[in-house]
């Protein structure tokens, strides 16, 4: 595009009595933005009536010199063809100096150059940058909904959907519609006083599904097939039928750990009356509770045990105390003991815990060790360790043992296998890749055309999550959310509750990719990677890397990508050794050119530079934050935000040592079984990358200390100066860059 570039620097909040503004338009201007324009408070009506009149007047690429990009989003946007890039000088230039380094004077000038250097980066950046064109499906983008999953969190999906005009296809694999919902007899109390067992309601619920004419409901059928992408999902149900639709809620439910599985430690199978609470629970809804004397529950049957479930299902208790009424209830001299590690009753169900005290239940608080349970004469004992009395019990006479056994995710267990293209050990990771394909090829429930496989890519306990913290709901496959207890255990509101989340971010992606734009965490972009064809190599790097199954391949191994699966967060042009994948708006031209344009000062000037390449989801916000909090830390460090650690190019690295930076940090988010990456894979493959570093470094002859790699999550805003210090100071011993003035 045709730029007309102009650049306005912000006065406010100290920055006109700390800095020389005269200097700065000489910087600016020699980056080649002619027209540079001062004001006192750029964020001020007047200030955004400046810039709207010059943009008004043909202005359409707009530096501004202020506060940070995280800020004044509003007031500093003009529109989608007018390109705005932000230098933060507040954040990142003031606030966070002092005049602390050989006096007032050297300090004003250390703080003057960083200044400077944000403004020649940024400068850059505009310069680098173009507007980006959303990016438009050939055929009609489809927004209806499917919802795979007729249990209580899919039929309160699919009728969510409903309530906002948007066609949804509810298929359930079962002749009717309910889930374990109709296999229920009461629901534990869900409503004040949260003393009195509730009636499921099911058919209340399948009633209104029959009566809405924006709901086709499937029964007794499965998905055989499910290709294309968000907006332009075509789905092909056993039996024939088929549709498009624009997204997907998985709402699969769950499945009982596997009781046969307890036998050494419980006894399972030993009696039939030794049982699991799903056994119980068709017992109470066949009315088969009152010939029972005296029963006993063992929680954690599996749960939170290494050996088994190492997660609490969070549950089971409150089951347990619902089905200890419910013996209550059919005789009310029944002897009923539950025995427990501890009691988990999320929520209002305390009030169920203290009803089945008041009904005269009996608790037994038992030690790691499960308990002993024999049969004798037809009937069960138990022996355990009494926790609260510190002393052995026996319990005799037991009509009925009920094992509260965990939930598990109804949905298959993807095995995330090692990448061989990033020179992990080839045996484990062909023979974890088998353990992959093995696990896809023995059921899916999508049956996704992926290159990367039929089913979600799950967590180590098979639920299909993507960032469980900031987005829950989101799998790794845009466009496809999960809800309901395949998600992770919950009791009947929350998965009520759960549905209606889901199915409105469902409802969004359709949508965003009909608008040709992001879904979470860059909602909105409506950049998409480009790829130069010419110069693929066909390493297949892009496909294997991509967290998200994007990009699709041809028979010659050439990518294909699907842009609406696409979350914008660059790992594939990170992991591209050929550099020919970028975005309008990054590139790796674009950030290598931003790291050249920094100055760096002679070996004798004692003035080492050193950049941060710094996630923006994490890094950047603890950045901030530090910042405004009053942090300080050494004015020889510059920051530049990349979308994801996972987007960055080892040519990054090499780009900066080699015109004289003295150390490249990575900030990044955390990784590991309980990450925080909101792209999921980025930060580990940043972390795998950088151990590769090495490589490049001796070809440099130059010390691997001047690489290092930081996790911070957005709240370690204490460790921003503590790190930054440590690492100016290896800096310091290593000593300045070889390669400066070259």
């Amino acid at each position: 595009m045709d730029k007309n570039q102009a650049c306005y620097l912000c006065k406010g909040c100290g920055l006109g009595e700390a800095l020389d503004f005269d200097n700065l338009q000489e910087v600016v201007e020699e980056a080649g933005i002619g027209e540079v324009k001062f004001h006192d408070a750029l964020c001020s009506p007047d200030g955004v009536a400046l810039i709207q009149g010059d943009v008004d007047g043909g202005v359409n690429a707009v530096l501004i010199g202020a506060c940070s990009s995280r800020v004044k989003n509003d007031e500093f946007n003009f529109g989608p063809q007018v390109i705005v890039e932000r230098a933060s000088l507040r954040e990142q230039a003031l606030l966070c100096s002092e005049a602390e380094y050989e006096g007032e004077e050297e300090a004003g000038e250390d703080r003057q150059m960083l200044a400077a250097d944000y403004l020649r980066m940024s400068a850059v950046k505009l310069a680098k940058s173009n507007v980006p064109v959303p990016f438009q499906l050939e055929l009609e983008p489809e927004t209806a909904l499917m919802v795979v999953g007729g249990g209580v969190a899919g039929i309160n999906a699919a009728l969510a959907a409903a309530k906002t005009g948007t066609q949804v296809y509810l298929v359930e694999k079962e002749g009717a519609l309910g889930g374990f919902l109709g296999k229920m007899a009461k629901l534990a109390p869900e409503n004040p006083p949260y003393q009195e067992l509730e009636d499921p309601g099911l058919e209340a619920l399948v009633a209104q599904v029959e009566a809405d004419e924006k709901i086709k409901v499937y029964t007794g059928t499965t998905v055989d097939k499910t290709e294309g992408a968000p907006g332009n999902f075509t789905v092909t149900l056993t039996g024939g039928d088929s549709f498009r639709c624009g997204a997907i809620v998985q709402a699969t439910g769950w499945l009982p750990y596997e009781p046969e599985k307890l036998a050494d430690e419980l006894a399972y199978g030993t009696s039939p009356n030794i049982i699991t609470n799903v056994d119980m629970e068709a017992k109470a809804k066949g009315g088969d509770l009152g010939g029972l004397g005296a029963v006993a529950f063992i929680q954690c049957a599996g749960s939170r045990d290494q050996n088994h479930l190492p997660y609490c299902s969070a549950v089971c208790c409150t089951v347990s105390l619902k089905q200890a009424m419910l013996v209550k209830e059919a005789n009310p001299e029944a002897a009923v003991y539950v025995i427990y590690k501890d009691i988990r009753t999320p929520g209002q169900s305390e009030e169920v815990y203290r009803e089945a005290q008041r009904k005269g239940v009996v608790f037994i608080r038992r030690d790691e060790d499960y308990p002993k349970i024999s049969e004798s004469g037809g009937k069960l004992a138990i022996e355990t360790k009494d926790m609260t009395l510190n002393d052995t019990v026996e319990i005799d006479e037991l009509d009925l043992v009920v094992l509260a056994t965990g939930m598990k995710p109804n949905n298959p267990k993807v095995v995330d296998a090692p990448l061989v293209a990033l020179g992990m050990d080839q045996e484990a990771a062909k023979k974890l890749a088998a353990e992959a394909k093995a696990a896809c090829d023995s059921w899916s429930v999508l049956n996704l055309q992926y290159r990367q496989g039929p089913n979600l890519p799950t967590l180590k306990y098979a639920y299909p999550d993507s960032h469980f913290i900031c987005f829950p709901y989101e799998t790794r496959r845009t466009g496809i959310y999960a809800a309901g207890t395949v998600r992770r255990p919950m009791r009947v509101t929350q998965a009520v509750e759960d549905a209606t989340g889901a199915a409105l971010k469902a409802i969004q992606a359709a949508r965003a990719a009909a608008e040709g734009v992001a879904v979470h965490p860059r909602s909105g972009d409506m950049s998409f990677p480009e790829f130069a064809m010419q110069r693929c190599t066909q390493c297949k790097r892009c496909t294997e890397e991509c967290p998200f199954g994007a990009i699709n391949e041809d028979e010659k191994a050439n990518p294909l990508p699907n842009p609406t699966r696409c979350r914008r967060c660059g790992v594939c042009m990170g992991a591209c050794p050929e550099r020919i994948i970028s975005f309008k708006n990054y590139s790796v031209d674009m950030i290598g050119s931003m790291i050249k344009s920094i100055e760096v000062p002679e070996e004798d000037e004692e003035k080492p530079r050193v950049v941060v390449l710094a996630c923006e989801n994490d890094a950047l916000p603890a950045i901030d934050m530090a910042a405004r909090k009053g942090h300080k830390w050494s004015p020889y460090v510059r920051f530049i935000p990349v979308r994801c650690l996972g987007s960055i190019n080892l040519v990054w690295i090499a780009d900066a040592l080699s015109s004289g930076i003295d150390g490249v940090m990575l900030f990044g988010c955390r990784h590991g079984d309980d990450y925080q990456c909101h792209f999921i894979k980025g930060s580990e493959l940043a972390n795998v990358r950088m151990s590769k570093i090495s490589e490049t470094l001796d070809r440099l002859v130059l010390e691997s200390d001047r690489v290092r790699v930081e996790e911070i999550s957005f709240n370690e805003v204490d460790r921003i100066p503590e790190i930054i210090s440590e690492f100016m100071e290896t800096i310091e011993e290593v000593g300045p860059n070889p390669y400066k003035g070259f």
